[in-house]
């Protein structure tokens, strides 16, 4: 089962306790409420003799979705899972959209401006900010849970898929290959790569067999970029013959294929590219950092019988995982949503502006993206409201539920529950 975060007085990390402990102290006024998410509570005398059980880190970047996960090595119970869904995507969207209009004013302007040159240097190790983002969110989350559990070392999957062993299945050297691991690399990316179904039916859910696109018969090759799955059905069906032959009644799917086949996997890449700031970001912390392959990930996970999930993923991450203890745990769901906008002014599709941006943020100690929970005892909105607030000068703010939106409640019916920060939570 999940367990609480508990700090002393001193805010000192001590060992997660289970939820019934957490209730008794709070109801014997022996605690109290320090952070909603991640739960955690603050105990109200120093304990600084306390012993504590150290914890390791785990984690699974990924490019849409990282997994975290808190393991307890001696005795392999999954203290805290989460799974951090980043903005990437969201940024390279606005980055693009921003310089679209920017052009198009540019464009409209005729007067002359003398062209510049190498304004624009970049220093070493820079990242696009859609990537620079992923790694940013794991730091935050990191040092946020270094400060609410005794974490004394970290495990991160280095590399998703060994690229260079894929490409040269013959490479010396890597001793996991002529192991247990032996494919386990491959099998993983083309399971990402081919959308986990038949290439050539379209089939889910059934066994599936790497399949030859061109032929070793007929002069193809081992590199991933001629493989492909296939169900054992399709697989026998062609045989040895060329892609062309058995599709040709089925040209647009034969286009796919080629097309995907070629086609690099964007989040691997993304990963791929990352994968090396975050860990020199991560060593930064002072912890030692343990390394592993997804290959080997996915080994863990399959010998444990444990079923495909971010967080489960970040649990066997490494040669450290020990048999996982994974009852009546339920990951924290967060989802980076920035820290606002500094656009003076909203614009409609065609750049040009159409509403006002007001200059302040808080309005009676309050600032949109606060969770809050109000509740109303008179009035045509009776009620109890728990959700993310939008402020106006009025002091009458919105207020966002899993209902929907509630309009013009009071700021004096609202209690601040978590401050914004970036990030939205659900179980």
């Amino acid at each position: 089962m999940s367990k609480v975060f508990v700090i002393d007085s001193e805010k000192r990390p001590l060992d997660p306790i289970h939820p019934a402990q957490a209730r008794q102290l709070l109801r014997n006024k022996k605690a109290a409420v320090y952070r909603r998410f991640p739960f955690t509570i603050i105990i109200k005398e120093s304990r600084s003799a306390s012993l504590v059980s150290p914890l390791i880190l785990k984690l699974d970047p990924g490019a849409k979705v990282t997994g975290i996960a808190l393991v307890n090595d001696a005795t392999g119970d999954v203290i805290f899972a989460a799974e951090l869904k980043h903005r990437g995507f969201a940024i390279r969207d606005a980055l693009t959209s921003r310089r679209q209009l920017r052009r198009s004013r540019r464009s409209r302007k005729t007067r002359y401006r003398k062209p510049r040159f190498l304004n624009r240097n970049r220093p070493d190790g820079w990242l696009a900010p859609s990537l620079q983002s992923r790694v940013e969110n794991i730091k935050t989350w990191v040092d946020k849970l270094r400060r609410f559990a005794p974490i004394e070392a970290i495990s991160q999957e280095l590399v998703r898929f060994d690229m260079q062993l894929m490409r040269n299945p013959d490479i010396e050297g890597k001793e996991y290959q002529q192991g247990t691991l032996a494919g386990y690399e491959t099998r993983e990316f083309l399971l990402e790569k081919w959308n986990r179904q038949c290439a050539y039916c379209g089939v889910k859910n059934v066994p599936f067999q790497i399949e030859h696109i061109q032929p070793r018969a007929k002069g193809g090759s081992n590199s991933i970029v001629n493989l492909t799955l296939s169900c054992e059905k399709c697989n026998t069906s062609k045989g040895t013959k060329d892609i062309k032959d058995f599709l040709k009644k089925d040209p647009s799917r034969l286009e796919k294929i080629l097309k995907q086949a070629k086609r690099p996997l964007v989040d691997a890449a993304a990963v791929n590219i990352t994968r090396f700031t975050l860990l020199e970001a991560l060593k930064t912390t002072g912890l030692p950092v343990e390394t592993g392959s997804g290959g080997l990930t996915k080994f863990n996970r399959s010998q444990q019988n444990l079923e495909k999930s971010h967080w489960l993923d970040a649990a066997c991450v490494g040669k450290s995982t020990p048999i996982l203890n994974i009852k009546g745990v339920k990951p924290l769901l967060i989802t980076a949503l920035g820290h606002g906008t500094r656009q003076s002014c909203r614009t409609d599709k065609f750049g040009f502006p159409n509403r006002y941006v007001p200059r302040f943020k808080f309005v009676n100690g309050f600032q949109t993206g606060d969770i809050v929970k109000a509740v109303v005892t008179t009035g045509k909105k009776v009620g109890e409201y728990m959700g993310r607030i939008a402020v106006r000068t009025t002091g009458r703010f919105n207020i966002s539920t899993k209902n929907g939106l509630v309009q013009g409640i009071s700021h004096k019916k609202c209690k601040q529950i978590h401050k914004k920060d970036g990030y939205s939570y659900a179980f």
